[in-house]
């Protein structure tokens, strides 16, 4: 496969202008900075403590103590630093620079003369690092100092945090390849992959992506590194949950290029594959490429949640088997819906195809959003579809599932992620190569950038859900030429173009429609087309789905809340022919989605206060509201629910 050069532009030169969109991105410096820095200086009240940054103050030698909180919690500071880094580099949040580079030099004090950063190890067993490659988690932590690294640089310029991540590459290149002490293990958590590749492309050091991509090629040898190594820890095991542990949990029962369906912890999971389509296409590796192929489809046919969510088990986080998708106690960790993200926007870069932003938009447009409240200060973990709030119990098999969002977590990587996703938004909208702009999502925006020497803009103004019209206006300073390649998502139907007022018809190729721009000045380009709501049906495989009918709109599930429809959800029915009204919006909701009316059915039984007794079943008319998955919980807390039982002809 010829390979592509598909980047994004610098996140500076993007503005979200969307009314929904634009609300998150904006809380993401007004709202997540400075709560989730208090969050990590446990100065937040009523809330999880951190310990993250007293671990490093700790491992600096500034402070007594030993360290408290997960293995990994070094990362929450390194997302928060990245985080930032987006905000600095579009020139928000400024007032946080200050922070984030005492940040710098205290982790910089923490790191061991010869390059090696992790509080856990470094404070409460130095004699153990680079023992426990399953549980321990050194080298995913390495992965976010690299990306936190990186983007702080690109950000500022500012190279102190990148010559700390340097430093740590370097000793575990040494340690790690061929010939090195460790140059058949591979991490337990995958994420250093990416970061690597990451790092190589900031630096122009090759070496980097070898060892990402040694890291890949040591994976599910025969030699079943893993599990071996965790039998060796003895009394020194971190997770005690791991007794179940196989090689399937950390994808290491195969080697990457070998795999074909989506298995274990769908965090780890993406985060390779997502390396893994980096790899591929740096090295030109078919067979790479291939699986990914195979992997993703796998994934997004068989083992992917209508919301664009993944990893159904609520024990260990993982995968279980093609169409098992429960909807009451599933998992779908807000972390996977990110590294779907990651994996789909790295498949459409490397085969240009723009059907792979169809799973992105998914991902995007409902697990993720409903991740994080309104008001930016509280957080899903976990994405059902559907929540009784009684049911939900500590110390049962649905303690996993909060019928709230949680101010924090004990394992906080969710929070972090989120926010490190919707200050990078504008990655998922737009992407460039040599001679051509891709728009990837229609979220109203704004861009400027460099294609083959002329300084372009472009300025997308979406309204999809109301009149189902697209408008772009194009400027260039010169009449050199370029292409604008416009994704044509699915849900949209019979799209038609004018261009400068006249009706054009533009060659479809891989997903995109591609329209020449030749001339300097400003030019208008619009797509008209057909969005309505609409009701979906699973794959009769899908028991948990079997006989029920979810409400679509455009990109966005619906669901239905006990605030508008009343409490026993699952005693509503409704006809997949009937039709979905739009109306207002629900007050008190951002963005201005609208609502979705339907006139449905709900049903009493007939036994009454019994707990059994002879069925006598009468269906009574109502009139059901939906609201969009992405906003679920920000209003009166109570039942939801995304799946109806449908009314069969």
């Amino acid at each position: 496969m010829k390979q592509k050069n598909i980047h994004s532009p610098a996140f500076k030169r993007i503005t979200v202008t969307d009314p929904l969109f634009s609300h998150y991105t904006s809380i993401v410096a007004e709202k997540l900075i400075p709560y989730q820095w208090n969050v990590l200086n446990d100065c937040e009240p009523d809330t999880e403590k951190s310990f993250c940054v007293a671990n490093f103050r700790i491992a600096a030698g500034e402070m007594e103590g030993s360290h408290r909180g997960m293995v990994f919690s070094d990362t929450d500071l390194y997302k928060w630093i990245e985080t930032l880094a987006y905000c600095l580099e579009r020139g928000e949040a400024l007032e946080y620079k200050a922070h984030a580079e005492e940040m710098i030099e205290l982790i910089s004090r923490a790191q061991e003369s010869d390059g090696y950063v992790n509080t856990y190890f470094s404070v409460n067993c130095p004699d153990r690092k680079w023992t426990n490659f399953t549980e321990g988690h050194e080298l995913y932590s390495a992965g976010h100092l690299i990306e936190a690294a990186v983007a702080y640089f690109h950000a500022t310029g500012n190279r102190h945090l990148l010559e700390v991540a340097c430093r740590f590459a370097d000793l575990i290149y040494i340690k790690f390849t061929s010939g090195g002490e460790f140059e058949n293990a591979c991490p337990g958590h995958q994420e250093i992959e990416l970061a690597l590749m990451k790092l190589s492309d900031c630096t122009g050091e090759k070496k980097y992506a070898d060892l990402a991509r040694h890291f890949l090629a040591v994976r599910g040898n025969s030699s079943r590194f893993l599990e071996k190594n965790l039998r060796d820890q003895g009394r020194n095991r971190i997770f005690p949950e791991f007794a179940d542990y196989d090689a399937r949990y950390a994808q290491s029962h195969l080697p990457p290029a070998e795999q074909t369906t989506a298995e274990g912890h769908a965090v780890r999971a993406m985060y390779m594959f997502s390396a893994m389509a980096d790899v591929a296409r740096t090295y030109g590796d078919d067979a790479l490429v291939e699986s990914c192929v195979r992997l993703w489809n796998n994934l997004t046919q068989k083992r992917m949640y209508i919301t664009g969510g993944i990893g159904s088990s609520g024990y260990l986080e993982r995968f279980t088997v093609d169409y098992d998708l429960p909807n009451d106690r599933m998992y779908c960790e807000s972390c996977a819906s990110v590294g779907l993200m990651m994996f789909g926007q790295r498949m459409a870069a490397l085969t240009g195809d723009a059907t792979y932003y169809d799973a992105v938009e998914l991902a995007l447009c409902n697990t993720v959003l409903a991740g994080i409240a309104a008001e930016g200060d509280k957080y899903f973990y976990v994405n059902p579809l559907e929540v009784w709030p009684d049911n939900c119990l500590t110390g049962t098999s649905m303690a996993h599932v909060k019928p709230v969002r949680q101010p924090w977590f004990a394992c906080a990587c969710c929070p972090a992620n989120i926010a490190r996703t919707l200050a990078s938004l504008g990655q998922y909208i737009y992407a460039q190569d040599e001679k051509s702009v891709y728009i990837n999502q229609y979220i109203s925006s704004e861009l400027c950038s460099d294609v083959r020497g002329a300084e372009i803009s472009i300025k997308l103004h979406s309204d999809l859900l109301t009149d189902g019209k697209i408008q772009i206006l194009i400027g260039s300073d010169k009449s050199q030429p370029f292409t604008l390649r416009i994704r044509i998502p699915s849900y949209l139907k019979n799209p038609a173009f004018l261009f400068n007022g006249k009706a054009i018809t533009p060659v479809i190729e891989n997903g995109y429609a591609v329209i020449a721009i030749s001339r300097e000045g400003e030019q208008v380009l619009e797509m008209q087309g057909s969005v309505a709501p609409n009701w979906m049906a699973a794959n009769a495989k899908v028991r948990a789905d079997a006989g029920k009918i979810a409400l679509m709109y455009g990109p966005y599930v619906y669901c239905f809340e006990e605030a508008d429809n009343g409490s026993g959800l699952p005693l509503l029915y409704a006809s997949g022919s009937s039709c979905a009204v739009p109306d207002a919006p629900a007050e008190g909701l951002p963005g201005s989605m609208p609502t979705l009316v339907v006139q449905g059915k709900r049903l009493d039984s007939g036994v009454g206060d019994a707990l059994y007794g002879s069925p006598s079943f009468r269906l009574s008319d109502v009139e059901l509201k939906a609201v969009p998955y992405a906003l679920w919980c920000n209003r009166t807390p109570g039942e939801m629910i995304v799946w109806l039982n449908a009314v069969v002809p």
